[in-house]
């Protein structure tokens, strides 16, 4: 039986994520210090305590998810003896979540990934004024209904399909009217929910130019090594082990559609049958049940996730 791995993206955050791995395991609170050192910041009080808000904020939550993922990882080999490089057959992460896989599979070192989110974060904020871009989902949409929409509701402004996460759910990106006019052309249509999100940007879009810039320069000094196992990338669907390639999809993944939905069909057809979803929250394991039905899916992000997931073995 083949594992994969998958680590979730930003929407997964909430305060107090984390707090019973770094009381159970000390390896876990060494990651979570790593990270504060790193960014010479307390995050992790902010993982544990919240206030919720604070810890939402773009370049907080991404790479307080990726430290929640790491630690995971980290207790997983530490107590367990688990090899990420022999027990798992591939790895992907939903966005930000592809920090967090190749971090887990030794391409990044910790301080790495977490200076290399926090830019991130950083950038995407600042790409677009507030107000000016949204996201909306479009629940029970296909990737091609949702695309025609974009077309047809975009007058002339960006809208774009940022996300295809499978399961009917598609969420589209850009100007804040179009991305309400496509709210609008998706009732018309017959969607069966069409919703603006609560996001502070529009991600996955061309209005993300400027931080896709800030990102190729991070990247272009940032340190990396061969993965221990496959990635596969959010904007090709395809596993990927070249460091150099890996750094240019990461740079247009900035722009480009995550292809969740295509990403778990590839890790199936190359013989995957059990998922892990590493970190906080239960998001890709639930996308899981619709997007590879025949599939096992778990999440592990407790102490007794964990003990129950090694046993398993």
């Amino acid at each position: 039986m083949s594992l994969a791995f998958v680590f979730p993206g930003q929407g997964s955050q909430a305060p107090g994520m984390g707090r019973d791995l770094a009381d159970a395991f000390p390896i876990a609170r060494e990651t979570f210090e790593e990270v504060d050192e790193a960014l010479k910041q307390k995050l992790s009080r902010l993982i544990f305590e919240g206030p919720a808000e604070e810890l939402t904020l773009t370049a907080n939550a991404q790479p307080a998810l990726m430290a929640v993922s790491v630690a995971v990882t980290r207790v997983l080999a530490k107590e367990g003896g688990f090899d990420l490089g022999r027990q798992v057959a591939l790895v992907a992460g939903h966005s930000l979540g592809e920090y967090s896989a190749l971090t887990a599979a030794g391409c990044f070192d910790l301080a790495t990934a977490a200076r290399l989110l926090r830019t991130r974060g950083e950038a995407m904020q600042a790409a677009v004024p507030p107000g000016e871009g949204a996201m909306a989902a479009l629940l029970g949409a296909e990737p091609e209904q949702a695309a025609a929409i974009c077309a047809e509701a975009a007058g002339g402004e960006v809208l774009e399909v940022a996300n295809d996460n499978g399961g009917g759910q598609v969420v589209v990106s850009g100007a804040a009217a179009a991305v309400a006019r496509a709210v609008e052309a998706a009732k018309a249509a017959g969607i069966r929910r069409a919703m603006m999100l609560p996001v502070s940007a529009p991600f996955h879009c061309a209005m993300m130019a400027p931080a896709a810039e800030v990102m190729r320069e991070a990247l272009g000094k940032a340190a990396m090594a061969h993965p221990a196992v496959p990635v596969v990338a959010n904007v090709t669907a395809a596993p990927v082990s070249d460091p150099d390639t890996i750094r240019e999809l990461l740079v247009r993944q900035v722009t480009g559609t995550v292809r969740w939905r295509e990403c778990v069909a590839a890790m199936v057809a190359a013989g995957c049958t059990r998922f892990a979803e590493i970190g906080a929250g239960k998001v890709l394991t639930g996308l899981m049940k619709r997007n590879a039905p025949e599939a096992q899916a778990l999440a592990l992000n407790t102490p007794a996730d964990i003990e129950a997931f090694l046993k398993s073995l």
